[in-house]
This record gives structure tokens, C-alpha cells and sequence, in this order.
């Protein structure tokens, strides 16, 4: 198969394999292939990397069924791995009934704790080492800023995450692009984008944070790029203007016992 993606788009996607040490010899790598702009590059992009390394790793790929509704189709998406020669699977998944059951819990957690379960099921069963998301430079950004806003923790996703319970390792080989970018990248791999079957899609936080990313950076060009420092360590010093973590209870009264009586 003759592969049409751009050089550039292929740099960015080696320089985060090789920056982060994503991929070696033998992996054998499961693909989430939710049908979306961002998995259909990855599989197209890791194929065509598997065609310039003379087959260094092996690919297969997953798609889950969260049953939101009765006429999920992924049968376009399974010929577009074969096309690739990846093969395909799909997972049923009742995420759907789970929601219902459980209105009190965030359905956006819900979704992916049992996504992620399922789809580490499968690549224990496969035989995989390795499981690849399709988590752009944006994604990153914005649960940076979901982080923060929303639980009061100052962090993001890593390019590469050892799973030990598992002895799964997941990577995120499409980090240094954006999503625009992923956007235009359609024409070259030809393969329209399944919408999401997601009831709330487009209504989360992570759609909010997404619009907000996007005022501020109308006003000011380096908003985007400023977020996108602070995910990174720079030396360390950057942390180390944070505050120190709360003191427990005990060791309040132990410093008041110092203050008020050495």
C-alpha cells in the first residue's frame, strides 16, 4: 500500500516515539479504534511505521461497543483495517447500562474506566504489550486545565504509562500534533470519521475547557502555547514554586506545640 501522509506528520509522530522511548522490537501493539478523526490517523500513521521499520512490531486493532444504541456499525472501520492488514476486533461493552444504573456517578469516568478495562482485557488476551490512544497535543492541554479546574490537581496524561498490574504499557504516539492538524490529515488517509455514539457528546467538561482554550487564545496567541509549557518539567524549578502539600492534623498541633512552647 502506498501510504500519502506528509513528512511532517510523520516527524512529529517519530519524534514522540522516539523522545519517548514509545516502541521497540517485537511490541505487539493494540490500537483503540473508536472511529474518530484522532484513531484513524494513529492506525493509519502506525501502520505506515510498521512499513518503513520492515515490520519491527506488529499491529492489531479494537474497537469497543458501548451499546448507547442498537446500530453500531463498524464495519467500515474493519475494512479500513484490512486495508492497512491490521486485524480487527469489536467488543461489546454494556457502558450504557451502567450509566443508567448509576445516574450518581460522572458518566464521562464511567465511560472510560470501563472502556480502559475492557480494551486491557483484550490486549492481555491478544497477547499484547502495548496498547496505543490516539491522545493529541489539545487533549493534553485541556486535561491539564480539566485537572485543575475540576479536581485541584496540576497535571496531565504522560506520552507513555507502564500499567503494573497489568504489564501493559500504553503510549500516545500523536502528542506534538495538534487537532486541527488531525483535521486536515482526513484526505490523506480517505477515511471519514464515524461520529461518536456518545449521548453527551459535545456537553462535557472537557467541551468546555475546549471553548475556553479557544477565547483565550483568540485574545492572546501564546495562551495555547504557554499551557502547553507547563506540562513539562523545565529544569524543575517551576514546581518548586508551588506551595508545600497541607499538613495533617497531627503535625498542625506539633508545630503549634513548638511555636507556643520552645
Amino acid at each position: 500500500m502506498k501510504f500519502r501522509l506528509p513528512q511532517a506528520y510523520f516527524s512529529k509522530i517519530m519524534r514522540a516515539i522516539i523522545e519517548f522511548e514509545m516502541i521497540e522490537r517485537g511490541d505487539n501493539i493494540l490500537i483503540g479504534l473508536s472511529g474518530g478523526k484522532d484513531s484513524l490517523l494513529l492506525t493509519y500513521a502506525l501502520a505506515m511505521m510498521r512499513e518503513r521499520t520492515k515490520g519491527k512490531f506488529a499491529l492489531r486493532a479494537l474497537t469497543i461497543d458501548p451499546m448507547f444504541s442498537e446500530n453500531f456499525d463498524a464495519e467500515a472501520l474493519s475494512r479500513f483495517c484490512a486495508s492497512l492488514d491490521i486485524p480487527h476486533e469489536i467488543e461489546k461493552v454494556d457502558i450504557a447500562g451502567v450509566i443508567q444504573s448509576s445516574p450518581k456517578n460522572a458518566p464521562c469516568f464511567t465511560c472510560a474506566f470501563f472502556r480502559r478495562g475492557a480494551i486491557n482485557r483484550v490486549a492481555t488476551e491478544r497477547q499484547c504489550n502495548k496498547i496505543a490512544y490516539a491522545h493529541h497535543n489539545d487533549d493534553a492541554v485541556e486535561t491539564l486545565l480539566l485537572n485543575l479546574l475540576y479536581s485541584g490537581q496540576i497535571g496531565t496524561f504522560q506520552p507513555k504509562t507502564y500499567l503494573d498490574r497489568t504489564d501493559l504499557t500504553v503510549i500516545r504516539p500523536l502528542v506534538y500534533l495538534r487537532e486541527q492538524e488531525i483535521v486536515d490529515a482526513i484526505p490523506y488517509h480517505g477515511m471519514t470519521p464515524v461520529k461518536s455514539p456518545c449521548p453527551i457528546d459535545g456537553k462535557t467538561k472537557r467541551e468546555t475547557v475546549k471553548k475556553l482554550v479557544a477565547d483565550l487564545t483568540e485574545k492572546n496567541p501564546l495562551i495555547y502555547e504557554h499551557l502547553a509549557s507547563a506540562m513539562r518539567k523545565n529544569g524543575g524549578g517551576e514546581m518548586n514554586r508551588l506551595w508545600p502539600a497541607a499538613k495533617s492534623r497531627k503535625e498542625m498541633r506539633e508545630s503549634y506545640d513548638r511555636f507556643m512552647h520552645e
